[in-house]
């Protein structure tokens, strides 16, 4: 068949390892096989969702911005520290996101009643309106891409994906 004892084809990623393992066959590479695979897929999902997020006028950080107050509920409002903590991104980053949301009618901004050295971040119902309909064509999006892993093999991909993220912590 294919020579592979998982029944998959030989990828990009095992002719990769299969040529270092020729050169430095004093090196345990199984890692490099995990994480090539993990970036490899990372590299295909931007690569289908930025479509996705272009068609409702959107860059993937503007989306993250809008579903991060969309998915905080009513009132739909946070301050940029807190979304830049949520979206782990700088102030200036945020700063010009939340520049061009702005400009576009997605959010607003307002001072603070709270602390007057502060505003606040609120979706608009034009802003609600545009995350809403690209979070749907976005969920549909990745279930598709999704949708060669049986609903147990996804289940665990994502705990073993947790488990690596968890352990850098």
């Amino acid at each position: 068949m294919n020579g592979e004892p998982d029944g998959e084809p030989r990828d990009a990623i095992d002719r990769i390892l299969e040529q270092w393992r020729r050169e430095r066959p004093d090196l345990d590479l199984s890692p490099m096989e995990v994480f090539g695979r993990v970036a490899q897929l990372a590299r295909t999902v931007e690569a289908e969702v930025e479509p996705v997020l272009a068609r409702h006028g959107l860059r993937p950080g503007e989306f993250d911005v809008l579903a991060a107050l969309r998915r905080c509920g009513p009132p739909y409002t946070m301050i940029p520290s807190e979304l830049s903590a949520v979206l782990m991104t700088s102030r200036a980053g945020m700063t010009s996101r939340l520049d061009r949301l702005e400009a576009a009618g997605l959010v607003g901004r307002s001072l603070d009643p709270a602390d007057r050295r502060s505003f606040r971040v609120t979706l608009t119902e034009e802003g609600r309106r545009v995350v809403d309909a690209a979070l749907t064509e976005h969920a549909a999006n990745l279930a598709r891409l999704a949708a060669a892993l049986d609903p147990g093999d996804a289940a665990t991909l994502s705990r073993i994906l947790r488990t690596l993220l968890n352990a850098r912590d």
